[in-house]
């Protein structure tokens, strides 16, 4: 007896530690598209021996305890499992979610909704119409529960994922006809963390094998999403190698970057069908203001103001005396600068350079000055480079010295990084805008027979950074001042072709990190896009970081870009894109 009592009291404070209540969502012979088979539980409880399906069979929801009212930030994420439309699998997630979400001040609520699969339906059919019933149900009671009914967002997983895209885009379709009053309260969500998305693409709606699972050119998003006026920002995150590709996650991106619908993209590397980058999605959230004030900004030319973590510092020319090739008069002088971490934490080596249109460069700007003081901070030496600009005269194609110098910095990278103990098997190449154009075109031209003339033992880079980078002549969408520098004002065909980075691509290109942000009216973000399509065509491993705010140049995201005092705190979102690649940098070197 004792001991029966003892397994109650600590369930009960199980249960108070862990949710306030659980609560069905539908009333007695309410609930549409009954059917005998399906339940509603997580697999933790249904798995238990003394489980009873019958009582069992309404979907709820359960809400977790209320933030502190130190911390409360008035505003509510629903979390929402996957398993396939078969059941409600993520245990771990959720409670990773709930215990992460709720100490930043969120109330939290667990949705669980009807599985296995619905007989005669649509896969998801069930699920939407609990969902839907579900943010109905929460909105009605958000002021009494202490946050606002217009701050109601979710974080989901897999077939969850599925279910929170079909919430965040098709609220304005009912999932079901009218039960009661509680159906006249919207039910729109405000936001939404949208991981793994499963069933998204044409070939694997229906939730059958397929051979292709969204890998096929002939794939398109499924048009159950209707993209609505209600439509919300999104934070999508998808592993590169996920059995459900992530062509869901970029169809979804592109569709509401068309209808001008803040979102960013998240792609990880080397990794298969799993959530990750909460910390992202986090950031996105807070920089969207849908949390508690914005930080204060700190420009990075402050936060990374000074040399302090730099130890050792050479600059060099890097052409012996007379024997820069094809010297011309006008360009400035190329050279290499090293800097030494005064704590080295890896072997690996940075090579950074600036753009500037094939026009000019500046190897100690805001392009390369912060994130070359933010490596050394992290332990990493970086090379900076000065290239030769502005363009060659000719009859020299209009590349050629800017390549020649790349190529020559790598060489000397390499011949002397075993003498600074360093590796030279792990070098990087890193450039923004035209620069990120010359690190597309050099990592995968590395070993061209025009670069074979000029180095017979060139090798490739072992990792590559391009950033906000020109990679298409496509004139519906290039960055027309860089490709005439670099091709002249009317470039032929051939010319087009040869120096569009996409189309440069092989399996031999090495792994890939690239960023981009989706208001760039320069350089516009398809042409990182097109390049990421590139490598996952040919198999080269990457990851594409696309932010929803900022301007072309963009690198500091802060006041000094542009010299504009009047940046959108929302730029703010892409603040970190140096840590997104440093974790990139040590998942897969």
């Amino acid at each position: 007896m004792k001991k029966t009592i003892y397994v109650l009291l600590a369930s009960i404070l199980y249960l108070t530690a862990y949710a306030q209540k659980r609560e069905q969502i539908w009333h007695k012979n309410k609930m549409p598209y009954p059917q005998e088979h399906q339940i509603a539980a997580m697999t933790d409880e249904a798995g238990q021996k003394d489980f009873k399906a019958d009582k069992h069979r309404v979907a709820y929801i359960e809400w977790f305890d209320a933030p502190q009212k130190d911390i409360h930030n008035g505003a509510c994420m629903i979390l929402i499992s996957g398993g396939s439309y078969q059941n409600c699998c993520d245990v771990g997630l959720i409670k990773q979610w709930r215990e992460k979400l709720t100490a930043l001040g969120f109330q939290c609520v667990n949705f669980v909704y009807r599985t296995p699969r619905p007989i005669g339906l649509p896969i998801y059919q069930t699920a939407w119409a609990d969902g839907q019933r579900a943010v109905k149900i929460i909105r009605q009671q958000a002021r009494k529960r202490g946050f606002d009914p217009e701050k109601i967002g979710v974080i989901s997983m897999s077939a969850g994922s599925h279910l929170a895209l079909l919430l965040a885009t098709s609220s304005q379709t009912p999932a079901y006809e009218h039960a009661d009053n509680m159906d006249t309260i919207p039910c729109h969500i405000n936001w939404a963390i949208v991981n793994a998305p499963a069933y998204g693409t044409t070939d694997a709606e229906t939730g059958t094998p397929a051979t292709r699972q969204g890998y096929g050119t002939d794939v398109h998003l499924s048009q159950v999403f209707k993209f609505d006026k209600r439509t919300c920002p999104m934070s999508l995150h998808h592993g590169s190698k996920d059995i459900y590709a992530p062509q869901t996650s970029t169809l979804v991106y592109r569709e509401l970057r068309k209808r001008g619908i803040p979102a960013e993209l998240h792609l990880y590397a080397d990794k298969g069908h799993g959530a990750y980058g909460l910390e992202r999605g986090v950031e996105f959230m807070r920089q969207m203001g849908y949390f508690g004030s914005l930080d204060k900004e700190v420009p990075l030319m402050e936060r990374y103001v000074s040399d302090d973590a730099r130890g050792a510092y050479t600059k060099t020319e890097i052409w012996p005396d007379g024997k820069t090739p094809d010297l011309q008069q006008k360009q400035c002088t190329p050279y290499m600068e090293w800097h030494m971490p005064k704590e080295l934490k890896t072997k690996a080596i940075q090579i950074i350079y600036s753009g500037g249109g094939y026009n000019f460069n500046n190897p100690d700007d805001f392009e390369v000055a912060p994130i070359r003081r933010y490596l050394n901070e992290k332990g990493m030496t970086v090379v900076t480079l000065k290239y030769r600009t502005p363009r060659p005269m000719l009859p020299l194609s209009k590349h050629t010295t800017a390549w020649q110098d790349l190529q020559r910095t790598v060489r000397l990278v390499r011949s002397q990084a075993e003498a600074r103990g360093l590796d030279p098997n792990r070098i990087g190449i890193m450039g923004s805008s035209a620069g990120g154009h010359l690190t597309a075109h050099y990592s995968n031209e590395y070993n061209s027979a025009a670069v074979r003339e000029v180095f017979p033992d060139s090798k490739k880079p072992n990792f590559s950074v391009p950033c906000y980078p020109v990679i298409s002549a496509d004139e519906s969408f290039a960055h027309k001042g860089s490709f005439v520098n670099l091709l002249g004002e009317y470039p032929t065909g051939e010319d087009v072709a040869k120096y569009s980075c996409d189309k440069m691509v092989t399996p031999n290109t090495p792994p890939t990190f690239i960023w981009h942000t989706a208001e760039d009216q320069a350089v516009p973000v398809k042409n990182s896009l097109v390049y990421a399509t590139a490598l996952a065509d040919n198999k080269v491993p990457f990851s594409l970081r696309i932010y929803p705010y900022g301007v072309h140049g963009i690198a500091t995201v802060d006041h000094l870009t542009n010299d504009d005092d009047k940046l959108d705190p929302k730029t703010l979102l892409a603040k970190d894109w140096f840590n997104d690649f440093k974790a990139w940098f040590d998942e897969t070197f």
